[in-house]
């Protein structure tokens, strides 16, 4: 997750067909002149710097480490990414190396966009199990990093007004959190004492609001068979989870829809406490130095609960060179480049040895806590080729709860929704 930059729609798809000239060099024959070692990497990290840098680096490494393949990275928008690839793929014009969001690994591989990763199991078994997709007892991706959901508040603010400071062993309760929002509220410093970053649009209402869904105990959808979402997202637990949803804002603890720079007002003082992701720690940091807390998310029934799976990297089944790719990857898959894709993005390093390297993840580094939290709380999104359907129509659920409507009602008819597109595609199958 993390700050995008918007494109038009027209700009999007001047992408999609401009990347769709530029992977006919990768995803099928050689072209005149070139050998057929050359594989082209996509990714969506256009707009982020620094990341891009970490991944052109394991790029350079490989290609000096060896004289069979050559690897060429292309960079795109983050915005138009998945449409691009989706109408490379309708072309058969995907390159053999790409990034994917976690979430999308179960559908892309259905769709017949990723081919399994061979030879990688022995690597991967050292790494967060949410940084690696599987999808029908196979693995199609792993990814260097993932990211962590936390509160984020002041120590002297908490402490002025008495509230404990939550550890991972001993989260905040849901009572204990409410409590925490009456003493904030009551001092009449803050426009809001909560601030849950509902202002944010797209995945992050899934990846960031199922959690809460799950602590309540329930869910997207009936994970024992991924046929229905009726009873899980419908239940009594769920119909709990929205009718707290909307209390927060009934009672003027959260805004329906915060700003769209929840960081600056948290800075601010406009609120109290924040729920975002571990991405924005060092902006926190270097306004609050040492009067920063990144806690641990509320437990609200069943333990505390965020979103699992980040951006990892796969090859396409149409790749002309399989061999290359897989080559590439697990080179790529060494600790040393966990470790600086990890830097680089400011998020949790997938292995032990790749924390290991970094003094903030290391025992008593300052970002340790982060790694605990994916460790115990992550959970992936519903590893269902339908998940994409099922992360809008929650998402709209959600926003529609949030402002006002009839929590049974939307949830029904949510569960309507999924269940019939599960059904639509004979569940997957």
């Amino acid at each position: 997750m993390g700050k995008k930059t918007t494109l038009t729609a027209a700009v999007a798809a001047l992408t999609a067909f401009t990347i769709l000239g530029l992977a006919g060099c990768s995803g099928g024959p050689a072209s005149a002149g070139q050998p057929s070692g050359n594989l082209v990497l996509w990714t969506h990290n256009a707009g982020n710097k620094s990341e891009l840098a970490a991944d052109q680096q394991i790029v350079a490494d490989f290609n000096k480490s060896q004289k069979q393949y050559k690897v060429t990275v292309q960079a795109f928008p983050q915005d138009s990414y998945n449409q691009s690839v989706t109408a490379a793929a309708a072309s058969k014009k995907l390159p053999c190396i790409m990034d994917i969001d976690g979430p999308n690994v179960p559908n892309w591989a259905w769709a017949g966009y990723l081919a399994p990763l061979t030879g990688l199991d022995s690597v991967l078994s050292n790494y967060l199990p949410s940084t690696v997709g599987r999808y029908d007892g196979k693995i199609y991706s792993y990814g260097h990093y993932d990211a962590a959901l936390t509160m984020i508040a002041r120590k002297s603010t908490l402490q002025a007004a008495g509230i404990r400071i939550p550890t991972v062993d001993q989260p905040w309760t849901r009572a204990e959190f409410q409590a925490a929002l009456d003493k904030l509220k009551a001092t009449g410093k803050f426009q809001y004492p909560g601030d849950l970053s509902t202002g944010q649009t797209g995945e992050w209402w899934p990846y960031a609001y199922s959690p809460f869904l799950q602590s309540f105990g329930g869910d997207l959808i009936n994970r024992t068979d991924y046929k229905s979402a009726d009873g899980v997202l419908n239940g009594k637990a769920a119909l709990d989870w929205a009718k707290w949803f909307r209390g927060l804002v009934t009672s003027g603890d959260i805004s329906a829809k915060s700003s769209s720079d929840p960081v600056a007002d948290f800075l601010a003082g406009k609120t109290g406490i924040l729920y975002d992701g571990n991405w924005v720690v060092d902006q926190v940091r270097a306004a609050l130095k040492g009067d920063a807390l990144f806690l641990p998310t509320v437990d609200l029934g069943n333990g505390p609960k965020i979103g699992g799976a980040s951006w990892q990297w796969g090859m396409s089944k149409t790749c002309s060179n399989p061999a290359g790719a897989l080559a590439y990857l697990k080179f790529a898959a060494q600790d040393k480049y966990v470790a600086s894709v990890a830097k680089a993005t400011g998020n949790i390093p997938a292995t032990e040895a790749a924390a290991a390297q970094l003094p903030a993840y290391q025992p008593g580094g300052e970002d340790e806590m982060f790694r605990e939290y994916s460790q115990k709380f992550a959970e992936v999104r519903p590893v269902t080729p339908g998940y994409p359907f099922i992360a809008t129509t929650f998402g709209q659920a959600a926003q529609d709860i949030i402002n006002g409507a009839d929590p049974k009602a939307t949830l029904d008819q949510a569960v309507k929704e999924i269940d019939a597109n599960q059904k639509q595609n004979n569940y997957f199958q």
